[in-house]
């Protein structure tokens, strides 16, 4: 990448261009130490502590020029945080101008990155007023539960989380399919918790929540059971496991014998 120095009056900018980018042929990166010009962007995450303090860390170290993104309002598309280090240490703020961009471009900027977690992108979606983001924060306050179980109650994805349902979570195309019945599901496994400490285990929920739309299951008589057996629900590292087991104290004393576990299990 070739650079070409052009002063300007308050700022320094730098025209360069990219072979590997043929449709940008001509980016100017401006220099200033003027911090007032730039401001958040309503909906971005929340600032990390925890991050911040890394990054203070190391450009205290090592300062390596690191180029900011902006929109023509100077709202911060692509670091927040390494702005708010980069003002406090009194650096110089490299950025580009990118007219046009918005909270669109700063999802795309984050969703293949590590550092945004799942919270950053419901607070995004909520603050966008997206309802179904709404009601997953409500849904996920109310009951403490990790985003993987989350999405599985209520985006109905079958007993387990995948990659894909997260990417969706992420890309704010997430849907909650049936609120009441995912309020039913979670109530009725947490009416289990005097019996089960590990009631909020995800393989638990996963295995459950299948359970619960099988109509051979019959939740009040599992239930009855595991009353009789106080010490029969354990710890299992997997679906299958939580599911032999359940099968197992469901037939417990049990005249007709009900198979609980699918022919592929």
């Amino acid at each position: 990448m070739d650079y070409a120095i052009a002063l300007n009056t308050n700022t320094q900018g730098i025209k360069y261009t990219d072979s590997n980018l043929p449709s940008v042929t001509d980016i100017k990166v401006y220099k200033t130490y003027d911090y007032s010009l730039f401001k958040t962007i309503k909906g971005n995450r929340e600032i990390n502590s925890s991050h911040l303090k890394g990054l203070e860390k190391s450009m205290k170290e090592n300062y390596l020029s690191t180029i900011i993104i902006v929109n023509e309002n100077y709202e911060i598309i692509d670091g927040q945080h390494r702005f708010t280090i980069i003002s406090k240490l009194l650096l110089p703020v490299y950025y580009i101008i990118r007219e046009g961009y918005g909270m669109e471009e700063v999802i795309r900027f984050n969703t293949e990155a590590v550092s945004w977690k799942s919270n950053d992108y419901l607070n995004t979606y909520c603050i966008r007023g997206n309802d179904d983001y709404k009601l997953y924060f409500k849904f996920k306050e109310k009951y403490k539960l990790d985003h993987c179980s989350t999405r599985v109650l209520l985006g109905n994805t079958g007993s387990t989380h995948t990659a894909s349902s997260g990417r969706i979570f992420r890309t704010g195309k997430f849907k909650v399919v049936n609120y009441k019945k995912a309020v039913d599901i979670v109530e009725k496994i947490f009416s289990l918790a005097p019996y089960y400490a590990g009631y909020k285990r995800r393989n638990f929920i996963y295995t459950m929540a299948s359970l619960l739309k099988n109509p051979l299951f019959d939740f009040k008589e599992f239930f009855q059971k595991v009353k009789m057996l106080p010490d029969s629900l354990i710890d299992c590292t997997s679906t299958e496991n939580y599911l032999k087991l359940i099968n197992e104290i469901y037939n417990y004393n049990r005249t007709a014998k009900v198979n609980l576990i699918p022919a592929n299990e």
